[in-house]
């Protein structure tokens, strides 16, 4: 099957970590965990592991345990400025128009949020949706769930499909579901030859570098798929 659509995560994805972005929304939620729920900060901070490895997110937990107003919890989780952390990327946009497939955003968090950080980065004319976790029912990636509503919506067959991802937990179900994945910024989770290496198709250390796994999956004549794993980073 040839390839339609590259699906890209947002944050730590499309931008290097460590732009301040992540670090901001950890802080709020942390502050929305403490005074919602009335704990210290170390309390709210050992809760937060808990629910991220039981449930994925700390909003599933929070789904879960609490019952928490999820649009007021995203909403104020997601109110960071992220134009004081971005900036214009030109060869980010340069790259994304060289690659000749339909281009989507898939996030965990808001779709504003999404439509917020590619007006920073100004990118937002290369993608033509932004998914965000409302969008497909409040899953987040860990779930094969939350991949089969993204694809529903659209429309689109999981082997046309290439996920970019940054964190190879959130591959997984993309790779089960016959997705082919690129795990970006590979160098932070210690490269390949993890346990998650079976979900990783390709690995490349900059989003820059996805364009040189596009050319190399689709070629002049839309080759298949490696079954390998190459390193082109």
């Amino acid at each position: 099957m040839a390839f339609e659509f590259i699906v890209f995560d947002l944050d730590d994805t499309l931008y290097p970590r460590g732009s301040g972005v992540m670090e901001a929304i950890g802080d709020q939620i942390q502050a929305w965990v403490r005074k919602e729920l009335d704990l210290s900060r170390q309390e709210a901070t050992e809760l937060r592991r808990r629910y991220l490895r039981q449930y994925g997110t700390t909003m599933g937990g929070l789904m879960t345990e609490h019952g928490v107003d999820v649009g007021r919890y995203l909403s104020f989780v997601h109110d960071i400025p992220v134009e004081e952390y971005l900036e214009p990327n030109p060869a980010l946009a340069r790259m994304l128009g060289q690659i000749p497939l339909r281009k989507v955003i898939y996030t965990n968090a808001t779709l504003e949020h999404g439509l917020r950080v590619l007006r920073a980065l100004r990118v937002t004319d290369q993608f033509e949706r932004v998914i965000g976790i409302q969008e497909v029912g409040l899953r987040n990636k860990v779930s094969r769930e939350a991949y089969e509503r993204m694809l529903a919506l659209l429309e689109a067959h999981p082997a046309g499909c290439i996920m970019v991802e940054d964190s190879p937990r959130n591959l997984r179900a993309a790779k089960a579901l016959g997705m082919t994945t690129v795990l970006v910024d590979a160098h932070e989770d210690g490269g390949l030859g993890g346990a998650d290496d079976h979900c990783i198709d390709f690995a490349v250390d900059t989003v820059l570098e996805v364009r040189l796994v596009v050319d190399e999956l689709i070629g002049p004549t839309g080759v298949a798929p490696m079954t390998e794993m190459p390193h082109t980073g």
